[in-house]
């Protein structure tokens, strides 16, 4: 397999977290029964799906390396889908479901962030158009998981056992 550059290991990295994003958001809108919420999981998963095909448009373009950008997404997705198995056990209901998506999606912008920072010294035009694309989607899913997070938080009675 070929070695990666610490840039093209953040690119599989963030790869890999637009598709375990997928199966998140899925697991959570299970957990929800709030049509608005449900409708807003849904976008996210569809932003989700549209990162991935632009990250793996972009990995199909570095030569002799899509194999190994594609096996460590791969990695990352398994990584983070059990991280996720883990928070959300059988009992989970919707706030823990948003609360696990709010620490993903910090999770996202702050890889996000370093592959744009990585990129300003390697100076790649499809890098750079890619970033300025989705890190403003990532900070708008995590302010958005925060905020339903906080919406179902303020739904529940404190004093009820859980």
């Amino acid at each position: 397999m070929a070695e990666l550059t610490t840039l093209e290991e953040k690119l599989a990295e963030v790869l890999g977290l637009a598709q375990a994003a997928q199966g998140t958001t899925e697991k959570v809108e299970g957990l929800v029964e709030d049509e608005g919420v449900a409708e807003t999981l849904k976008q996210m998963r569809e932003e989700a799906e549209e990162t991935e095909r632009r990250c793996a448009e972009l990995a199909d373009n570095r030569n002799g390396k899509k194999t190994a950008i594609l096996e460590k997404a791969q990695e990352t997705k398994g990584e983070a889908t059990e991280m996720m198995s883990t928070y959300l056990g059988e009992d989970a209901d919707g706030l823990d479901g948003f609360e696990f998506l709010t620490m993903a999606e910090a999770g996202e912008v702050g890889h996000w962030a370093v592959l744009g920072k990585l990129n300003e010294s390697a100076g790649e035009p499809e890098l750079s158009e890619l970033v300025k694309w989705a890190l403003p989607i990532q900070e708008r899913h995590f302010s958005s998981a925060k905020e339903c997070s906080l919406r179902l938080a303020g739904e529940k009675d404190p004093y009820e056992e859980s």
